[in-house]
């Protein structure tokens, strides 16, 4: 709870994050996740669990009727004597049976719920994954067609000195390939935009995407490790369905304990014989004798619930591991994009420096032409670490549940 309240005494409060201008709107987003099949599949869950609680609450005993009719004979007086019998069994729930069936039903429907939530970030996550490759695209051709215009230019520079006479023919071809080689890359990077695009779309059909893509900033992540790992751990639906889980297998293990009580069958009899001068009333109890299947179930019963709360340990320690990871990669990613950016910017200036340098004769084309290809090596570098260090940080946001409601209700 310490770290937790120094991560928001030591920067801006985690829902501060909750509208960015680089990613859907919130509306868009909400619309998109509660339409989203896996989700819409878990909430058709909860409802047939609901059901299954009812069922459950109500038992599966009812009553059985059962109806006879026989015909006395009697020698003496030579004359048949109808007869009719009517019966009503029902067998009853014993002990604390019938509240472990509303809790087991309780239960059930608790982790239902549970996992619409875990639906729910799943395609939060899904979400996210395919707008950052959409983005990435995009940005890649913004800067290869960035990096064609500025070689466009450098190849008319070529073309006037070759004109004076000042530069053989050859540098103009070596000037034209790696225009064209730039206006290539630009080309695959829009078409790997637009296929990205689609397969969004195809996924997500209520995103929609802008016609250029949003300018992408580095922010920094505020807090320490061990508040964002009980941030993401609190929240987590995936060990919260585990732990339902194994409360629920709990239940279940003392339902089948009670079950080795046989449940006894209660009978009323009413009968009228010897043609209605006689009637009879009567009551019944049967009382199954328990056998080993039993003893076998509930031991099974018990096993289940133990293996359910190892696996609840497993997702505990497991997402402990990936909070840590994520943590480590949005603050490490951040330090590498920053350093990324200052290199790009360098070699950029360094590549107009020598861009003018050869429009004075002083260094040649192969100069000017590794400086450039330097500069985009390290642009292009430069967007792909902002995009990685902005996606890592709102995935740790998103696992958090500070970037979209993702809680149920």
């Amino acid at each position: 709870m310490r770290a937790w309240l120094a991560l928001l005494a030591g920067g801006a409060a985690l829902g501060a994050y909750a509208a960015e201008p680089e990613l859907p709107p919130d509306a868009a987003v909400q619309a998109a996740l509660e339409s989203y099949p896996a989700v819409l599949a878990a909430r058709a869950a909860v409802e047939e669990r609901e059901a299954a609680a009812r069922g459950l609450e109500a038992g599966t005993y009812e009553l059985n009727l059962r109806l006879s009719a026989a015909n006395r004979h009697e020698r003496t007086l030579d004359q048949n004597l109808p007869e009719y019998g009517v019966e009503l069994e029902r067998p009853v729930r014993s002990g604390r049976k019938a509240q472990l069936d509303a809790e087991l039903g309780r239960q059930g429907v608790e982790r239902a719920k549970l996992v619409v939530g875990d639906a729910l970030h799943e395609a939060a996550r899904e979400l996210l994954r395919g707008w950052f490759d959409w983005l990435r695209a995009e940005r890649q051709g913004v800067d290869w067609k960035a990096q064609a215009a500025l070689l466009e230019a450098q190849l008319q520079a070529v073309d006037r000195r070759v004109g004076k006479g000042d530069a053989p023919q050859q540098e103009r071809l070596l000037a034209q390939s790696v225009f064209e080689q730039a206006s290539s890359q630009a080309l695959l990077a829009e078409a790997k935009a637009a296929a990205a695009a689609v397969q969004l779309g195809a996924i997500f059909p209520g995103i929609a995407l802008p016609a250029s893509p949003p300018a992408v900033s580095l922010r920094p992540l505020a807090g320490d490790a061990q508040a964002w790992r009980e941030r993401v751990i609190e929240h987590n639906h995936e060990l919260a369905v585990a732990r339902a889980e194994a409360k629920r297998l709990q239940v279940a293990a003392a339902r089948a304990d009670a079950n080795l009580v046989p449940d006894p069958t209660l009978g009323m009899r009413l009968s009228s014989e010897r043609d209605r001068t006689e009637r009879v009333l009567g009551f019944s109890v049967a009382m199954p004798l328990p056998g080993a299947a039993r003893q076998a179930t509930a031991e099974g019963a018990v096993a289940e619930s133990a293996v359910a709360a190892q696996r609840e340990a497993v997702v505990l320690r497991r997402l402990e591991a990936q909070a840590g990871a994520l943590y480590v990669l949005a603050r490490r990613s951040y330090e590498a994009a920053q350093r990324a950016g200052a290199a790009a910017d360098g070699l950029e200036r360094n590549a107009q420096l020598t861009g003018r340098a050869y429009a004075l004769g002083a260094v040649n084309l192969v100069d000017v032409i590794t400086a450039r290809r330097m500069a985009i090596e390290a642009r292009l570098a430069a967007t792909l670490a902002t995009l990685d260090a902005s996606e890592s940080r709102y995935r740790l946001l998103l696992d958090a549940h500070e970037l979209w409601p993702l809680d149920v209700e």
